[in-house]
């Protein structure tokens, strides 16, 4: 794999932006009334010190290629599960490298290092992906209109 280095994002990070905009392109559509502004400054507000929420970003020297976050909410209609891994996205050219699991990893560290001992995600398409990393289907349902799988995952100290 190229050099990659997993860091997190800080709310001032030049990234930021670049990212949020990833982020937006790909889900923004869940995100009914959300301008890219808009989401961009809740993104923002997603970039904390540490614990929930987190966002991490897989960087190739100085260029942002990945990115996934640890959040209180990601699903509204499902309150009562959290934490969750979230925006999961890496660049297309980037795929297929181990940076996504990585990413993935990453923010299983963060939740352990937070005192969970489980976390949630949704998916329409990447049940493969997360099965292989430990992932257990817990539920499929509509959500906004879109086909998807709520996972679980189980975490150890």
């Amino acid at each position: 794999m190229r050099d990659i280095t997993i860091v997190r994002l800080i709310p001032d990070s030049d990234h930021v932006d670049t990212v949020a905009s990833w982020t937006f392109a790909e889900w923004g559509h869940l995100h009914p009334g959300s301008t890219a502004d808009s989401y961009r400054e809740a993104f923002r507000r997603e970039c904390g010190e540490g614990g929930v929420p987190s966002v991490f970003v897989a960087m190739h020297g100085n260029r942002p290629v990945g990115t996934a976050a640890l959040l209180a909410e990601d699903m509204d209609s499902r309150p009562e599960l959290t934490p969750w891994l979230a925006s999961v996205f890496v660049l297309p050219e980037w795929r297929g490298q181990g940076i996504a699991a990585r990413l993935i990893r990453r923010v299983e560290e963060e939740a352990v290092d937070s005192g969970f001992s489980q976390f949630y995600l949704y998916t329409p398409d990447q049940q493969g992906l997360y099965r292989r990393l430990g992932w257990q289907e817990l539920e499929e349902l509509s959500y906004r209109g879109e086909a998807v799988t709520i996972m679980l995952r189980q975490l150890e100290a």
